[in-house]
């Protein structure tokens, strides 16, 4: 299969059956090894040993959707539900700041209280930051959204949006969600995201209940047809109070070793090591570093709080402050030769282009 990789890696698209064989090959650790390396040489390439954190703002964890994989859903029993004010997410930003963020990332449960009047609330808040700190980078993380509310906020300065599309075939996608969300919706989206002309990136659960490596060359498919800025992946965690509790958690090698294919696939994307990659184990965004990974984002929310933004069990660093977590963070990118940088950290071609 090494062979598959060498060809991502001179810029040539595989084919839905290559994709199929080669992520059915992630038990080689021989393969996998060969991967991490090709693609930490393709990401230093481009971004030297730097890596860009961001500073995240979990802002509430009301949400109407009802996701069978998430933790925040509508119907979770024992979520204590919270909503940060505009002074409060401004405290955070601040706190970021002074920490040396640039990039702040506001995310949040689907929710018609940030959606009405065009999104008013949201964008009287990043009107605030951008005016407050002209050299920060806005990143959304708000789910699905009409037109005019992702325009209303990209007038009003957010630059960059994750939106998860969780998987990229429609069959599995009606596995993950109640029959009322839609696919296609979604799909539609994020195109609707790269046309008003945010840095857009989509993501998906690596392991989710139903996926296998067909869905994954389907994911891979996606992500070459639309040409993404940033892509998010870690593996699918079980949480205990949906229909999804009893699953097995995603497996970190085959996470690692999609995070290195998609950096060959497209080797200027800007790709985090998540915070689930080190549910299971101790090291996992230093390998996901390691495997071509060059973004990490700390979180600055308010520390009474972060025990209740649980999108899956035993999310690590709930409890600890913003600076703490920050120091613990930039020593384990530290160990393993890379530098935490302070600025923006746009992808490559954004930054060309002025934006």
């Amino acid at each position: 299969m090494k062979h598959l990789v060498d060809k991502l890696e001179e810029n040539h698209e595989l084919t839905r059956d290559e994709w199929v064989r080669l992520i059915s090959s992630y038990g080689d650790e021989d393969l996998r090894e060969y991967a991490a390396s090709r693609a930490r040489e393709a990401s230093t390439a481009i971004f030297g040993k730097n890596i860009y954190f961001r500073g995240i703002i979990e802002y509430t964890n009301f949400c109407r959707n009802d996701c069978y994989y998430c933790g925040l859903r509508l119907s979770a029993p024992d979520t204590t539900r919270y909503r940060l004010t505009p002074e409060q997410i401004m405290d955070c930003a601040d706190e970021g700041y002074r920490l040396g963020y640039r990039t702040i990332v506001l995310q949040g449960g689907e929710t018609a209280y940030f959606e009405a009047k065009n999104g008013k609330r949201m964008v009287d808040i990043v009107r605030a930051i951008k005016t407050k700190y002209s050299d920060v980078a806005i990143t959304l993380s708000m789910g699905e959204m009409k037109h005019e509310v992702y325009q209303a906020l990209f007038d009003a300065g957010a630059d960059r949006y994750l939106l998860r599309h969780e998987t990229a075939s429609a069959d599995h996608y009606k596995k993950l969600h109640p029959e009322k969300m839609s696919f296609d919706n979604r799909m539609a989206c994020l195109q609707k995201l790269r046309d008003i002309g945010f840095q857009a990136g989509p993501g998906m659960m690596i392991g989710s209940p139903g996926q296998g490596a067909e869905e994954l060359a389907e994911d891979m498919l996606f992500i070459s047809r639309f040409e993404p800025h940033m892509v998010g992946m870690g593996p699918f965690q079980p949480h205990h109070a949906t229909p999804f509790h009893d699953q097995p958690s995603g497996s970190v090698e085959l996470t690692l070793f999609i995070v290195s294919l998609v950096r060959l696939l497209r080797p200027k994307l800007l790709l985090p090591a998540t915070t689930a990659l080190d549910c299971d184990v101790n090291d996992g965004r230093q390998r996901a570093i390691l495997a071509g990974a060059n973004v990490i984002m700390p979180n600055l929310s308010p520390e009474g709080l972060k025990k209740n933004y649980l999108l899956y069990d035993n999310k690590p660093g709930i409890t600890q402050s913003a600076e703490e977590n920050l120091v613990k963070l930039r020593s384990l990118v530290e160990e393993i030769g890379y530098t935490m940088v302070v600025g923006r950290g746009d992808h490559p071609d954004r930054v060309k282009e002025g934006v």
